[in-house]
């Protein structure tokens, strides 16, 4: 299954690890700010630009002989051979035997030889739909022109456009009114398409398999309001599929003019990059769709090359193994400084906990220590009002990473955005301690009594490890270069960790126990608890 793959190490069996497993005992027990004090060039060693993109690491709890051990492991597990495949087109989605080529789509690898005449053709499709679209030359079933758009879509078939197109529409104006629906609930639907003119919307339908349960109930209330509205049930000039699976969409009314394709080599959590990123060029034009894949396609090139010392999402995936495995930290918060990265963390829940959410091998072995932390954040500084109380003050083990894209100029709100970045990031380090909670209330005239009963309720213990992502400059590009840095990262860690970081057999339990309440068959497989709330539902009315 694994045959044009390097051979699997376990990193727990080598040197590096056992190293990195005694420095993590003496991390464990030190202060980060006291490294700052004994290493002046800490900042320096542990910060690394790459492209527009700025990570300074050094309030993380690690230092340059961390890295060092971190590196050496990725040698010993054979990370450099691993890039190389990953690029190369081997089947590094091994239980699925497939490679995983999503960088195909933005030109930082090759198209497979038997696909690049069908994936030339659809980039073509691609482009022209997008064109006609703005140009108004796509017609609807009562003649007007179609201007607007909802894309129809859940998991990678979501997250990754809409987090797109909301970045970007806080840098710039859509060009068109493009929406999005996911969710099973019909409010979800109904919500969405207030406001729209039927005869004016454009329904994009992106699923790998077109067999995603919601997103065809969703396409089926589609049907149904356009056919209300309109009159008529001719409405399959209002829809188009995005799909690996153009027999089923064809079999559910789409003509094969109106399907372009997924190539399956590409997964959905990772399919911005192909036609199921369609809207974000409706909303925006193809030109800026194009950018957002040049900025990626920048990223491809230097994992791809840059030595693994200087590979900036090589030190993200190793950053986050030291913190899960050898520190036990089961927590990642991922705090984006703009209002237009909100969905980056759940963007993000999906890359890492769908990818490297795993417990087997590429060797059929359980893996012996954590894998994917739990990832959960919200943009600034809306978080700061919301859970940063847990930060200071919490008895929870987390590491944090704070993104702060700086665009040209930095007007003085974004600037105050950022100064609140790294504020936070600088008290969460630095905490305060008793005698300068003391200090500052005896300046508030309160009697020594009370300072002492207060001073263990204004302490801060600090020592929070977190990153700083700084941007140089902010638009599609840069946020192309973002989004694949930390695609690339999730691949570091899954390929040490051994697991497969391109499928997802789990998901599909829940989704089978599903099928059978919805068909009313047999419970007697499920616990009491599952049949006493079926039967609760059942009789609810």
């Amino acid at each position: 299954m694994t045959d044009s793959l390097p051979p699997f190490v376990a990193p727990e069996q080598t040197p590096a690890w056992a190293e990195l497993l005694a420095l993590a005992d003496l991390w464990l027990a030190r202060r980060i700010t006291d490294a700052f004090s004994a290493d002046a060039a800490r900042v320096d060693a542990l910060s690394l630009p790459a492209g527009a993109l700025w990570l300074d690491a050094s309030k993380q709890a690690w230092d340059a002989g961390v890295l060092a051990q971190l590196l050496a492991l990725a040698r010993a597990v054979r990370l450099p051979e691993g890039i190389e495949a990953l690029f190369a087109g081997a089947e590094v989605n091994f239980t699925e035997r497939r490679p995983a080529l999503h960088m195909a789509c933005r030109g930082g690898a090759d198209v497979p030889p038997a696909d690049r005449e069908r994936f030339a053709a659809t980039e073509s499709r691609l482009q022209a739909f997008v064109t006609a679209f703005h140009r108004g030359e796509l017609r609807g079933a009562t003649g007007e022109r179609l201007d607007h758009a909802v894309n129809l879509g859940i998991g990678g078939s979501d997250l990754g456009p809409r987090l797109a197109c909301e970045a970007l529409s806080h840098q710039e104006a859509p060009q068109r009114n493009v929406r999005f629906v996911a969710n099973l609930d019909p409010s979800d639907f109904s919500a969405t398409i207030r406001g729209l003119e039927a005869a004016r919307t454009l329904f994009v339908v992106s699923s790998k398999s077109f067999g995603t349960a919601e997103t065809l109930a969703n396409l089926e209330r589609a049907r149904a309001w356009l056919s209300r509205e309109l009159g008529t049930h001719e409405t399959a000039a209002h829809f188009l599929a995005v799909t690996s699976n153009p027999d089923k969409a064809q079999a559910l009314g789409f003509a094969p003019d109106r399907i372009l394709w997924l190539p399956p080599w590409v997964g959905g959590r990772y399919s911005l990059w192909s036609a199921v990123g369609l809207p974000v060029a409706l909303a925006f034009g193809w030109e800026r769709f194009l950018e957002l894949r040049a900025g990626a396609r920048r990223m491809d090139q230097h994992f791809r090359t840059e030595p693994l010392e200087r590979n900036l999402p090589v030190w993200l995936g190793l950053l986050g193994l030291w913190n899960a495995n050898l520190l036990d930290v089961p927590s990642w918060a991922v705090l984006p400084y703009d209002q237009g990265l909100s969905w980056f963390p759940a963007w993000l829940q999906q890359l890492e906990m769908e990818s490297n959410g795993k417990r087997c091998r590429r060797d059929g072995s359980l893996v012996p220590y954590p894998t994917a932390a739990v990832v959960w954040g919200m943009s600034g500084t809306l978080g700061q009002h919301a859970f940063h109380q847990l930060f200071y003050q919490g008895t929870r083990r987390l590491t944090l990473d704070f993104i702060v894209p700086l665009p040209r100029p930095l007007d003085a709100g974004r600037r105050a955005l950022a100064q609140h970045a790294l504020a936070q990031a600088g008290a969460l380090l630095a905490g305060r301690t008793r005698d300068e909670v003391r200090a500052a209330l005896r300046t508030q005239g309160l009697a020594p009594e009370e300072i002492e009963a207060l001073a263990p309720h204004h302490e801060i213990p600090g020592n929070r490890p977190s990153s700083v992502l700084l941007t140089e400059g902010w638009d599609a590009s840069v946020l192309g270069e973002l989004l694949a840095a930390y695609e690339h990262a999730t691949f570091v860690r899954g390929w040490i960790w051994g697991i497969d970081p391109f499928d997802q057999y789990g998901v599909e339990l829940g989704k089978e126990l599903a099928r059978t309440l919805a068909a009313g068959g047999t419970l007697a497989g499920f616990d009491p608890s599952t049949r006493a709330l079926a039967a609760r539902l059942d009789a609810h009315r």
